[in-house]
């Protein structure tokens, strides 16, 4: 594949590395508007943009890998209010776009465990839940977008459950999640369901990097040859 990076930080970076390693070409590395400028002409050549920039410039960089006609891998979070009208563009303009909160497999796997205990606890009124997530100082956005996934799928599943909040709740309604923000952390995220009599754990804990990385280059991969809009359920269990 001839691949555009778009958001050369440490998460390009590391797609990068692993890219050449497999013997893909990255052909531009996009990482400001002076970038674009410079190296449009070059980018429109790329089989597959991944784009892991940042929530301020995520919208316009989608809009340019459209216009190029270059489809894209997006990896940056914090800007699901818009989701809804970049996947209608996508759709109608015929374009191309996987998008994903993680691109872990293993955070993948984690989020269907967490949906079918959700199941479970359905049924369980005198079981409470709680998310906590854990990530780098440099992360921009809180709560993670997994735990934004994770709870939403756990609202979806149980009915007394109808939001959640930024910080530990005692409502009923609500599922807390607590963010901590230490050091170089790649990202741990822990499910907690409690009563008075136990408690039930199910935890996932990122190592480096790596694995984001090889998720968002699978997603390329699978992208090629493709119109539409993806995400990992498309790539994993679809």
């Amino acid at each position: 594949m001839k691949i555009a990076i778009i958001g050369y930080g440490k998460m390009g970076k590391a797609i990068e590395t692993l890219a050449l390693e497999a013997g893909h070409e990255v052909i531009v590395r996009i990482d400001s508007e002076e970038d674009w400028e410079k190296f449009g002409n070059t980018f429109s050549k790329a089989d597959v943009a991944i784009e892991f920039s940042s929530p301020k410039v995520v919208i316009a960089n989608i809009h340019k890998c459209f216009d190029a006609n270059v489809p894209v891998v997006v990896g940056t979070t914090a800007w699901e209010n818009e989701l809804q009208n970049i996947r209608e563009t996508c759709l109608s303009g015929n374009h191309t776009m996987f998008v994903a909160a993680n691109y872990s497999i293993g955070v993948n796997i984690f989020n269907k465990i967490s949906l079918h205990l959700a199941n479970l606890m359905n049924g369980q009124s005198n079981y409470e839940v709680k998310l906590s997530e854990t990530h780098h100082i440099h992360k921009a956005d809180s709560p993670s977008g997994t735990a934004k996934v994770l709870a939403n799928g756990i609202i979806s599943q149980v009915n007394r459950k109808e939001k959640w909040v930024n910080h530990e709740t005692s409502q009923s309604d609500e599922i807390g999640i607590i963010s901590h923000r230490v050091d170089e952390v790649p990202g741990t995220h822990l499910v907690t369901w409690f009563s008075d009599e136990d408690e039930i754990e199910i935890k996932h804990t990122a190592k480096n990097r790596i694995g984001f990385a090889k998720g968002a280059l699978l997603a390329a991969g699978f992208l090629i040859g493709k119109k539409g809009f993806f995400g990992m359920d498309d790539l994993l269990f679809g």
